[in-house]
C-alpha cells in the first residue's frame, strides 16, 4: 500500500513539474513513477504490488472488451427484427469470500449490458444472475467464473 501512495506521490509531482494537469497527465505520471519504483527496487524482496497493477490493468481491459462485446450485442438485438434472447436466471457459486468481493463482482455484472445481478444467497456462497442471453446454463456459469471472478480475486487476493 505504501508503494502505492508513493506511485500516486510521483504521479503528481510529474504533474506539477509538467504543468499540465489532467487524467492523460497523471496516467502518464503514475506509469513513470511505476517504472522508477520497479527499477528502484532491491531484489532481495518481492512486493505484491508490482504483480498487482498489471493485474489490475489487465482486468480493467477485459471488463471494458466485455463490456463492448454485450453493448453491441444488446444493441444489435434491439436493432434488427428478429429477437435472439433466450433470458434465464443461472445461481453461481461463488469462491469470493469478502463483501467487498462480492459487491465489486455482482456490480460488474450488473454493469454489463444483458446481465444483471438479482441476489446473493443468505450463506453468501450463491450469486443470483438474469441474463439475457443463456445459450448454455454451464457455459454462461463458467464464463463468469472463469471471467469475471477469477481475475478479480486475482486482483483482491
Amino acid at each position: 500500500m505504501i508503494l502505492f501512495l508513493f506511485n500516486i506521490l510521483l504521479a503528481l509531482a510529474w504533474m506539477a513539474l509538467t504543468g499540465r494537469f489532467g487524467a492523460a497527465n497523471f496516467m502518464a505520471g503514475f506509469v513513470l513513477g511505476y517504472l522508477v519504483l520497479r527499477l528502484t527496487q532491491k531484489k532481495k524482496t518481492k512486493s505484491p504490488y508490482f504483480s498487482k497493477i498489471p493485474q489490475a490493468v489487465g482486468f480493467i481491459l477485459f471488463f471494458v472488451w466485455e463490456l463492448t462485446k454485450a453493448s453491441a450485442l444488446v444493441t444489435y438485438d434491439i436493432l434488427t427484427p428478429r429477437h435472439r434472447m433466450s433470458p434465464g436466471i443461472v445461481a453461481i457459486p461463488l469462491d469470493a469470500r469478502t463483501d467487498a468481493e462480492i459487491v465489486f463482482l455482482a456490480n460488474l455484472i450488473t454493469l454489463t449490458p444483458g446481465t444483471l445481478s438479482i441476489e446473493v444467497s443468505d450463506d453468501r456462497r450463491v450469486l443470483y444472475v438474469h441474463a439475457l442471453y443463456i445459450d448454455s446454463v454451464e457455459g454462461f456459469r463458467r464464463h463468469v467464473k472463469q471471467g469475471f471472478e477469477r481475475r478479480l480475486l486475482e486482483v483482491f487476493r
